[in-house]
């Protein structure tokens, strides 16, 4: 029986792309409910639980491997009951059982493999298993029979492994560091940090450490965010080196733009393939703001071209953003992205095909495979290439398409507003600003659901209630949306969001937010987030957030829980401060805060004028009328300014005050 020809499981029924690529396996699938777990206590069985997402490579290898083999199915269904789930529709399932992973094998990733009691404790875990060993590793057929025959034959040291293990994260999870001053705030964890990522920098090719590199936007910005408020040269030039090689290589596709997932080499050749919504958006932000410290037209060349693969590839009809593409296609990992030097020349013409094979380093030996990935590492001389580019990219798109996991999320559109927003400033140039202003509006339209939001929207279908990343970013898209046009109804909303966090999220007692809210569904344990990994943490980016907004509203309450969370997350960032980079991003906003300006309107204002004569950075607050500390001069609009610790006196007249 075939996989079109077979019954689909209970997956059918479900809204998520991951759980859909597994509707027609042969294992009895359960997305995760109550009910699947009632099930597996009735019927005195252990759980399997599968988690992953619709991009993963190794997850469609072992998808195709036993998932869809009949012998693995009949032993899942005869012995366990099988569990599927979206990591980025349950991030909080995700986190608890990856911090499981880790505490079992050291290691984490994905396909996340573990096997739980029905009380949804766990008692073995691990990550991708082939089907029968090699290598030294356990097969998932073995595996299987062995915690099934245990279950039967020894299961009191299974629930006792499951009871330590589930103990251990637990205490893990509640160990938190104690609260930083001040001082050793300002002075220790940035250096530190600094300091860590120089010794960890590939003088040769950019980047920190071996491979794999994996392109974190918000370790880049962290060290052009310390070069401009300190001058420090050094960080500028790890940022510079890394920025220019990542583009170069193969990590960014050259043909279509946007970049992989990961380098797979230390010279950002060869890639991951599949690209990811949130790593375009940070990187968005990196390219951006290293050309609005260095002007080099190098920089916003590439903000640009990445920001437009955005808009033409991921953006669906209604203005969101989908979640990423697969690096896969006809089962081979790269196989639309690469060329053959014959298949180039057939295409372009001979001369034309040799001068853009010489330009991209496209080679009858290949880079890959015996295929080559364009690149521009061997440092071509300057060449119109545009005209060919475009002919190839149309080319490829003629492929077996690449698969779209096409769902929106929410955290993730929120960092896109972010970073399209922020683009449009440095670049002057509206098109991203309207794409950025359409995806707000389709988010409000569909994620909001009351005055909540909602993780993910697919087909018509609100997904589960949000998790703290989802307030946080979209709160940050909706700041710089608000920086961008000086429109109250943005700041409005940021304001409303964060408040919504601060009643469903946060710590009174310890401080910090957790990962899930009073909506969410209550799980072993309620993680709090706080090192950055491939995405900033959820508490990082709140720390933002309050910032932003202690600094452009009159709320009484945002400073001191800016402050807090500020405390919160230095004490966190104690051990290892280089982990907790876009933290360190809002560290020196508060170090070395931005201007701060103050308009008392006495008539109706152009907000468009007061946007073009503040600079870009300048923290804006618009007061609908006069107040404690800030007087009418004259009887007319009065602007109050502040640069760093020294505030100016009150002015009519904007233009040149900053």
């Amino acid at each position: 029986m075939t996989n079109s020809t077979r019954i689909p499981n209970r997956l059918a029924n479900e809204k998520s792309p991951y759980l859909l690529q597994h509707a027609n396996n042969p294992v009895d699938w359960w997305p995760w409910c109550d009910e699947a777990f009632a099930k597996a206590k009735a019927e005195d069985k252990p759980v399997f639980l599968s988690i992953g997402y619709s991009t993963c490579h190794w997850c469609h290898v072992m998808a195709h491997e036993s998932f869809e083999d009949l012998g693995v199915a009949d032993l899942l269904n005869r012995y366990f009951v099988s569990i599927k789930v979206d990591r980025e529709e349950r991030p909080d399932v995700d986190a608890i059982y990856m911090a499981v992973c880790q505490a079992f094998t050291g290691s984490g990733g994905w396909p996340l493999s573990l096997f739980l009691t029905p009380a949804q404790k766990p008692f073995f875990a691990g990550t991708y298993f082939p089907r029968e060993g090699r290598g030294g590793q356990m097969g998932f057929t073995a595996l299987l029979s062995a915690i099934a025959g245990k279950w039967l034959e020894d299961r009191a040291a299974l629930l006792e492994s499951a009871d330590k293990i589930t103990a251990f994260v637990r205490q893990q999870e509640s160990a938190r560091p104690p609260q930083t001053a001040g001082a050793d705030r300002a002075e220790s964890l940035v250096r530190r940090a600094v300091d860590w990522f120089a010794g960890h920098f590939d003088k040769a090719y950019g980047g920190f450490g071996s491979a794999p590199k994996f392109p974190m936007g918000h370790q880049l910005l962290f060290l052009l965010e310390h070069y401009a408020a300190t001058g420090e040269a050094e960080s500028l030039a790890m940022a510079e080196k890394t920025l220019v090689q990542m583009y170069k290589g193969g990590l960014f596709d050259h043909i279509g733009y946007g970049f992989c997932r990961y380098s797979t080499d230390r010279r950002f050749l060869v890639p991951h393939f599949e690209k990811m919504l949130y790593d375009n958006a940070l990187l968005i932000l990196a390219y951006s703001r290293a050309y609005a410290l260095t002007g080099a037209a190098f920089y916003g060349r590439a903000a640009r071209e990445t920001a437009d693969y955005i808009l033409r590839e991921m953006r669906g009809p209604l203005g969101g953003f989908y979640s990423a593409q697969d690096a896969d296609s006809e089962g081979e990992e790269g196989k639309y992205y690469t060329f053959t030097y014959e298949e180039v020349l057939k295409l372009l013409g001979q001369e034309p095909g040799r001068a853009f094979c010489a330009h991209y380093g496209v080679s009858p030996l290949g880079n890959f495979e015996g295929k080559s990935i364009p690149n521009l590492l061997h440092e071509p001389e300057a060449a119109d290439m545009e005209a060919l580019r475009q002919k190839l990219y149309a080319y490829r798109l003629g492929r077996y398409p690449l698969h779209l996991d096409d769902k929106y999320l929410a955290a993730w559109n929120g960092l896109t507003i972010a970073a399209l927003a922020d683009l449009s400033q440095t670049l002057g140039e509206d098109k991203y600003l309207r794409a950025a202003r359409e995806a707000d509006a389709f988010l409000w339209e569909n994620l909001l659901d009351g005055e909540s939001l909602r993780v993910s929207f697919r087909d018509g279908q609100r997904g589960w209630p949000g998790f703290l990343e989802d307030y946080a970013f979209c709160g940050l898209g909706l700041i710089a949306l608000y920086d961008a046009t000086l429109e109250e109804e943005y700041l409005a909303r940021a304001l409303h969001l964060a408040q919504t966090a601060l009643r469903d999220f946060y710590d009174a007692q310890n401080g910090g937010f957790y990962l899930a809210g009073k909506e969410n569904e209550r799980l072993l344990f309620t993680p709090k987030p706080t090192y950055d990994g491939a995405l900033p943490s959820g508490n990082a980016a709140m720390a933002h957030l309050l910032l932003a907004l202690s600094r452009r509203t009159i709320d009484a309450d945002m400073p001191e829980f800016a402050k807090k969370q500020m405390d919160f997350m230095a004490g966190e960032a104690k051990g290892q401060p280089a982990g907790y980079s876009f933290f360190l991003c809002a560290l020196l906003s508060e170090l070395y805060p931005p201007a701060k300006l103050v308009c008392v309107p006495a008539e109706p204002i152009d907000r468009a004028k007061i946007r073009a004569q503040a600079p870009m950075g300048t923290a804006v607050s618009i007061l609908e009328g006069p107040g404690e500390g800030y007087a009418l001069l004259n009887g007319k609009t009065t602007f109050y300014a502040c640069k760093g610790q020294v505030c100016l006196p009150p002015i009519n007249e904007l233009e040149g005050l900053l």
